[in-house]
């Protein structure tokens, strides 16, 4: 469990603590939502279960008074050190969150192992049951990796407002990385009718020293975009060569029309603003990979053939390097 260095614990803000706790508060009513229906106070199916929205909404606003409360007091008190404050606190609720994940991981697993289960014994009885119960199932399996992937990506946030973090490489298996993310997002893409591939080159890829951490965040944030947005087909190649490893993640979607690709990795964007629709992502999986990569020496890129031409798809290949063990 992430501790409070106690030389640092006198400039830390008691609001930006009450943020902090009211974020943990929200997720658990998230988890809790999975488990506790409030059939008596929501006695209409909703999509998803009502209680979790109050859980976003708590991590969501948590989080905002968090940095608002900690950023409020460093201005006042004009010492000189609020740099030195800011990275510390960065590292702080970095370590607090990867706690969280790692805390909230076994039960999320549970909860899908018990979601298979449940359609394991349907399918076998062939009991007839309200559609409203498979819905319910679809919705957490495919909402689970969404929310694992949003608490990383609030996570590398914070990571990314301490620009001097330092960058940690060590030996790494690109293709196992692949292989666990394929599996996390398997379900989700069999109930959207959608089919993930994966493939290395060579076959035994062997190891690379980067960030294993960094290398999911990325991989996971571009096979999520393409469960969103692609075709019904999504392959993911790694291969590399004397100096560098690829990783392309592509797509039978569509496409990305041209006056919307240089705007892909603008923090925050998402094509519904070009359109002035509601947005139904942060906008913020793209710039946080394309940070990641270029914090690690490496780049993101994109290209794409948009319908209605042939052979339409979109294609984002990562690009990083070997490396060594001295970095």
């Amino acid at each position: 469990m992430a501790t409070i260095p106690s030389r640092h614990t006198g400039g830390h803000p008691i609001l930006a603590y009450a943020g902090i706790l009211l974020a943990v508060a929200g997720l658990a009513v998230m988890v809790a939502s999975l488990f506790v229906p409030l059939t008596w106070l929501f006695p209409e199916p909703w999509p998803v279960e009502p209680l979790s929205y109050f859980g976003i909404a708590g991590v969501v606003v948590g989080l905002v008074i968090a940095v608002g409360g900690y950023m409020a007091s460093g201005g006042r008190n004009g010492n000189g050190k609020g740099s030195n404050g800011v990275d510390d606190w960065s590292r702080l609720t970095e370590q607090q969150f990867e706690t969280f994940q790692h805390d909230l991981g076994r039960p999320m697993r549970r909860i899908l192992g018990k979601c298979r289960e449940v359609r394991g014994v349907l399918a076998a009885t062939g009991e007839d049951v309200s559609i409203v119960v498979h819905e319910l199932l679809d919705e957490i399996e495919e909402q689970a990796p969404s929310f694992r992937l949003m608490m990383g990506n609030m996570q590398v946030m914070i990571n990314l407002e301490a620009p001097d973090a330092p960058t940690e490489r060590y030996p790494v298996e690109p293709t196992a990385v692949v292989s666990r993310i394929v599996e996390r997002y398997m379900g989700q893409a069999s109930e959207q009718g959608k089919d993930i591939a994966w493939w290395s080159e060579p076959e035994e890829f062997g190891l690379v020293h980067s960030d294993a951490a960094a290398l999911e965040h990325i991989i996971a944030n571009l096979v999520d975009n393409a469960l969103r947005y692609g075709g019904d087909y999504i392959e993911i190649s790694v291969a590399r060569d004397a100096s560098v490893f690829r990783v392309n993640v592509s797509d039978n979607g569509p496409g990305i029309p041209d006056h919307y690709r240089p705007h892909l990795f603008t923090r925050g964007w998402t094509p519904e603003m070009g359109r002035s629709e509601e947005k139904t992502s942060s906008g913020l999986g793209l710039y946080i990979s394309r940070t990641l990569a270029h914090r690690y020496g490496g780049e993101l890129s994109v290209e794409s053939v948009s319908a209605p031409q042939p052979g339409h798809h979109t294609a984002f290949t990562l690009t990083l390097p070997i490396g060594s063990p001295e970095g």
